[in-house]
């Protein structure tokens, strides 16, 4: 098994203390099972589901002014370079 090390704070490492006793298990053993749960479910949830509070939240124009972008973007690409000419 792989041995890994890492820094706590003293707030949280006084919280993880607590709770593994509260649970009955070492600070190992409650470390790993958090860490063991936070892989599990972000490895299980697709990035729509992860992004999920914040899909729709947004109400677009209508004007679609993500697909104009684009030659928004070359016209003042073209400008800059007409100053710079003259």
């Amino acid at each position: 098994m792989p041995m890994r090390s890492l820094r706590l704070s003293d707030d949280l490492d006084g919280q993880v203390q607590r709770a593994a006793a509260r649970e009955g298990a070492s600070v190992s053993e409650f470390l790993r099972r958090a860490a063991s749960e936070r892989a599990g479910r972000m490895l299980a949830a697709d990035p729509a589901e992860r992004l999920s509070y914040a899909i729709g939240a947004v109400e677009g124009r209508g004007d679609d002014l993500a697909r104009d972008s684009g030659a928004a973007f070359a016209d003042i690409v073209e400008e800059k370079h007409r100053r710079k000419r003259r």
